[in-house]
Protein backbone atom coordinates (compact mmCIF):
# COMPACT_ATOMS: atom_id res chain seq x y z
CA UNK A 1 0.00 0.00 0.00
CA UNK A 2 1.26 3.46 -0.69
CA UNK A 3 1.40 6.34 1.85
CA UNK A 4 0.73 9.92 -0.48
CA UNK A 5 1.12 12.78 1.77
CA UNK A 6 -1.44 15.77 1.34
CA UNK A 7 0.10 18.19 -1.13
CA UNK A 8 -0.78 21.20 -1.50
CA UNK A 9 -3.75 21.42 -3.12
CA UNK A 10 -5.60 24.47 -3.23
CA UNK A 11 -9.00 23.03 -4.14
CA UNK A 12 -8.28 20.16 -1.18
CA UNK A 13 -7.30 22.84 1.66
CA UNK A 14 -9.65 25.32 1.06
CA UNK A 15 -12.96 22.28 1.58
CA UNK A 16 -10.70 20.74 4.12
CA UNK A 17 -10.58 24.42 6.04
CA UNK A 18 -14.30 24.88 6.19
CA UNK A 19 -14.85 20.84 7.04
CA UNK A 20 -12.12 21.30 9.76
CA UNK A 21 -14.62 24.36 11.08
CA UNK A 22 -17.58 21.62 11.34
CA UNK A 23 -15.49 19.25 13.82
CA UNK A 24 -15.19 16.93 10.54
CA UNK A 25 -11.94 16.20 8.44
CA UNK A 26 -11.92 15.75 5.09
CA UNK A 27 -10.51 12.00 4.56
CA UNK A 28 -10.70 12.28 0.60
CA UNK A 29 -11.37 14.83 -2.33
CA UNK A 30 -12.29 13.57 -6.01
CA UNK A 31 -13.21 16.11 -8.79
CA UNK A 32 -14.58 14.24 -11.99
CA UNK A 33 -15.68 16.75 -15.14
CA UNK A 34 -17.74 15.30 -17.55
CA UNK A 35 -19.01 17.97 -20.34
CA UNK A 36 -19.62 21.16 -18.75
CA UNK A 37 -20.48 19.51 -15.90
CA UNK A 38 -18.20 18.81 -12.49
CA UNK A 39 -18.77 16.23 -10.06
CA UNK A 40 -17.23 16.55 -6.98
CA UNK A 41 -17.29 13.86 -4.01
CA UNK A 42 -16.30 14.22 -0.50
CA UNK A 43 -15.89 11.81 2.19
CA UNK A 44 -16.04 13.03 5.64
CA UNK A 45 -15.20 12.04 9.03
CA UNK A 46 -15.53 12.43 12.83
CA UNK A 47 -14.85 10.10 16.04
CA UNK A 48 -18.35 8.77 16.50
CA UNK A 49 -20.11 8.28 13.77
CA UNK A 50 -20.99 10.89 10.84
CA UNK A 51 -24.62 10.96 9.98
CA UNK A 52 -26.96 12.89 7.66
CA UNK A 53 -26.60 16.22 9.91
CA UNK A 54 -23.08 16.00 9.19
CA UNK A 55 -22.54 15.33 5.37
CA UNK A 56 -25.61 18.26 5.07
CA UNK A 57 -23.70 20.95 6.86
CA UNK A 58 -20.67 20.27 5.21
CA UNK A 59 -22.52 19.95 1.82
CA UNK A 60 -23.66 23.66 2.60
CA UNK A 61 -20.49 25.03 3.75
CA UNK A 62 -18.52 23.69 0.99
CA UNK A 63 -20.51 24.48 -1.64
CA UNK A 64 -20.04 27.88 -1.76
CA UNK A 65 -16.30 27.25 -2.44
CA UNK A 66 -16.89 24.90 -4.99
CA UNK A 67 -19.04 27.18 -6.98
CA UNK A 68 -15.96 29.76 -7.07
CA UNK A 69 -13.54 26.86 -8.30
CA UNK A 70 -16.14 25.98 -10.75
CA UNK A 71 -18.02 28.83 -12.09
CA UNK A 72 -18.62 27.70 -15.43
CA UNK A 73 -19.93 24.56 -15.00
CA UNK A 74 -23.29 22.51 -13.77
CA UNK A 75 -21.60 20.99 -10.00
CA UNK A 76 -22.77 18.13 -8.65
CA UNK A 77 -21.33 17.29 -5.36
CA UNK A 78 -21.86 14.67 -3.02
CA UNK A 79 -20.51 13.89 0.75
CA UNK A 80 -20.68 10.99 2.18
CA UNK A 81 -18.96 9.21 5.34
CA UNK A 82 -16.49 6.10 5.14
CA UNK A 83 -19.59 3.87 6.21
CA UNK A 84 -18.38 0.86 8.70
CA UNK A 85 -16.06 -1.30 6.13
CA UNK A 86 -14.62 1.43 4.26
CA UNK A 87 -11.61 0.39 1.88
CA UNK A 88 -8.90 1.88 2.66
CA UNK A 89 -7.49 3.70 -0.04
CA UNK A 90 -4.20 5.05 0.54
CA UNK A 91 -2.11 4.81 3.71
CA UNK A 92 -2.67 8.61 5.06
CA UNK A 93 -6.28 7.36 5.98
CA UNK A 94 -5.03 5.25 8.91
CA UNK A 95 -4.03 7.96 10.64
CA UNK A 96 -8.12 9.04 11.13
CA UNK A 97 -9.10 5.72 12.41
CA UNK A 98 -7.32 5.09 15.22
CA UNK A 99 -9.22 3.42 18.19
CA UNK A 100 -11.24 1.13 14.91
CA UNK A 101 -10.75 -1.99 14.59
CA UNK A 102 -9.00 -2.84 11.03
CA UNK A 103 -7.88 -5.88 8.86
CA UNK A 104 -4.86 -5.43 6.48
CA UNK A 105 -4.53 -8.30 4.01
CA UNK A 106 -0.63 -9.08 4.48
CA UNK A 107 1.61 -10.04 0.78
CA UNK A 108 4.31 -11.25 3.24
CA UNK A 109 2.20 -13.97 5.19
CA UNK A 110 -0.61 -14.22 2.61
CA UNK A 111 -3.55 -13.87 5.15
CA UNK A 112 -5.56 -11.02 7.08
CA UNK A 113 -4.26 -9.45 10.32
CA UNK A 114 -6.91 -7.66 12.26
CA UNK A 115 -6.89 -5.33 15.10
CA UNK A 116 -7.18 -2.01 17.06
CA UNK A 117 -5.20 0.96 14.96
CA UNK A 118 -2.80 1.56 17.69
CA UNK A 119 -0.72 4.01 15.23
CA UNK A 120 0.05 5.32 12.06
CA UNK A 121 2.87 6.67 10.50
CA UNK A 122 4.74 7.43 6.98
CA UNK A 123 5.94 4.03 6.88
CA UNK A 124 4.25 1.56 8.97
CA UNK A 125 0.62 0.99 11.27
CA UNK A 126 0.40 -0.54 14.81
CA UNK A 127 -2.63 -3.09 15.36
CA UNK A 128 -3.10 -4.16 18.82
CA UNK A 129 -5.09 -7.69 19.36
CA UNK A 130 -5.17 -10.16 22.03
CA UNK A 131 -3.47 -7.70 24.38
CA UNK A 132 -0.45 -7.69 21.87
CA UNK A 133 0.76 -5.13 19.21
CA UNK A 134 2.62 -5.45 16.11
CA UNK A 135 3.97 -3.24 13.66
CA UNK A 136 3.21 -3.57 9.78
CA UNK A 137 4.89 -2.14 7.47
CA UNK A 138 2.39 -0.77 4.15
CA UNK A 139 4.82 -2.18 1.88
CA UNK A 140 3.76 -5.44 2.82
CA UNK A 141 -0.06 -4.81 3.13
CA UNK A 142 -1.90 -5.65 -0.47
CA UNK A 143 -5.35 -3.77 0.68
CA UNK A 144 -7.21 -2.50 3.96
CA UNK A 145 -10.63 -2.08 5.20
CA UNK A 146 -12.26 -1.11 8.28
CA UNK A 147 -13.34 -4.02 10.20
CA UNK A 148 -17.09 -3.59 11.39
CA UNK A 149 -17.66 -7.09 12.24
CA UNK A 150 -16.32 -6.63 15.56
Amino acid sequence: MRFTPREDDPLFDSVEAVTRGLGLSLIELSVSRHKGSVQVRATVYKAGSVGLEDCSRAHRAMLPRLELAFPDAALFVEVSSPGIDRTIKDASEFAYYKGRWVKCYRTDISEWSCGVLVDADEKRLVLSADGKAGDIPYSVIAKAKLDWEV
